[in-house]
């Protein structure tokens, strides 16, 4: 392989598997709900709370790591992000009483929030325009990869060695993004729009804030649609169904290949369908399925049902990454869809504990079926009247053919 190809290689490599790691770390709790109520001793909906405030504190790594990548450029805060995450993952699997526990996913969340916007830059600035679609499903992709695989350990790894294993079982995959991101070079574009001082990067940004607070607001709602139906979706399988662990462990590794599937083909139809067409199209897939997914009795039909629910929720979040970097300001685009992105996770934050008290009072089925009917009819008015620049180019000025593909990432 040309070493040019090589290296975008490697750009794309890092932010997706980095965003599989975090998914795989966060979703290791969503599997150990009742384990770790029981050890800790407190009430589930205690354990829920560390989702949620996991969940909140994503937005100052945005801002953190955001501001240094686009001052100093992707791969070193990229690097600093993996290493600070791993550690608070092996301190959370150590952790002696729930006080701590809870102190640590607080602090994994600064790490997972500090992730998604400086990886998204960096793989975005590195593809070309015309397979940009299809690398923001591959980067998004990571989610539910990590999703799934942490379904996986909860199957192998959790009987044998016990729920402290979860929280170390990522380190020699950190280990792997940690040299994918060493390998990969800097791309053209932050070279190109790079801004000498953090107050530069800060004052760019708030000059879009009438976009950022649109951005916002569609985030949050896909926060609403992906927690909404992740979450708690194992918990609602074994309480209401009486599934065991292992089948609803097997149900989500099922539906989360639907979602693997649904980002890459949501994400590059996106590049002949429109970025907001296509995130349309995959909502009224959700609003077709949703009602099989939350009545749904049989093991066969939810988990159908389940599997094409994720393909276009997922699917709609394929697009995002690309759809995010497209309408950011050139000089900020880690810190802005960084921020718009983590900001909307924590406006979603609630997701999972209004869905859990929701289920008091209308029964778990038709709290699922009204929290996530309301947030895709909402979701759907948001993408058809909202701006979208499918095909805008990062570089500020063209470069010569031979060096173009070299430095603006034509990922072929």
């Amino acid at each position: 392989m040309p070493l040019a190809q090589r290296g975008r290689a490697y750009a794309i490599a890092a932010g997706t598997l980095g965003w599989t790691l975090d998914a795989f770390d966060f979703f290791a709790v969503v599997f150990l709900l009742d384990t770790l109520a029981r050890h800790f001793g407190v009430a589930k909906a205690s354990i829920v709370f560390t989702l949620t405030l996991t969940l909140a504190l994503r937005p100052l790594g945005a801002v953190l790591f955001g501001t240094l990548a686009d001052r100093y450029g992707r791969r070193k805060p990229l690097m600093a992000v993996v290493a600070y995450f791993s550690l608070i993952e092996v301190l959370s699997g150590l952790a002696p009483n729930f006080p701590i526990f809870l102190a640590l996913r607080a602090l994994f969340g600064i790490g997972m929030g500090g992730y998604w916007g400086v990886g998204a830059s960096l793989a975005m600035e590195s593809t070309s325009i015309k397979r940009r679609g299809l690398v923001s499903g591959l980067l998004q992709g990571g989610y539910p990869v990590g999703y799934l695989l942490s379904a996986i350990a909860t199957r192998t790894i959790l009987p044998a060695w016990g729920w402290r294993s979860m929280f170390w079982a990522g380190l020699l995959p950190a280990a792997i993004t940690l040299y994918v991101t060493f390998k990969a070079p800097e791309p053209e574009a932050w070279k190109q729009h790079q801004v000498p001082s953090v107050s530069g990067i800060l004052r760019i940004a708030a000059e879009n804030w009438r976009r950022f607070v649109y951005l916002l607001f569609l985030v949050g709602l896909m926060m609403f649609l992906s927690h909404g139906t992740q979450d708690l979706y194992p918990d609602f399988l074994k309480t209401v169904r009486h599934f065991s662990s292992n089948a609803a462990a097997e149900v989500a590794m099922i539906y989360n290949v639907g979602a693997v599937l649904g980002t890459v083909l949501i994400g590059y139809s996106s590049e002949w369908l429109g970025r907001r067409k296509s995130m349309m199209a995959a909502l009224v897939l959700c609003s077709l399925v949703i009602p099989a997914w939350a009545f749904g009795t049989s093991l066969v039909a939810l988990t159908v049902a389940a599997f094409l629910l994720q393909l276009g929720v997922q699917g709609t979040w394929g697009v995002i990454p690309a759809h995010l970097n497209e309408l950011s300001p050139d000089a900020a685009r880690s810190l802005f869809p960084g921020l718009v992105y983590q900001l909307g996770s924590l406006v979603g934050s609630p997701a999972n504990t209004i869905e859990y008290a929701l289920r008091n009072r209308l029964g778990y089925e038709w709290a699922l079926l009204a929290f996530e009917g309301f947030t895709i009819i909402a979701l759907f008015f948001v993408f058809a009247f909202g701006p979208e620049q499918k095909g805008k180019s990062f570089l500020k000025e063209p470069l010569a053919v031979g060096v173009e593909t070299a430095a603006s990432g034509g990922f072929s």
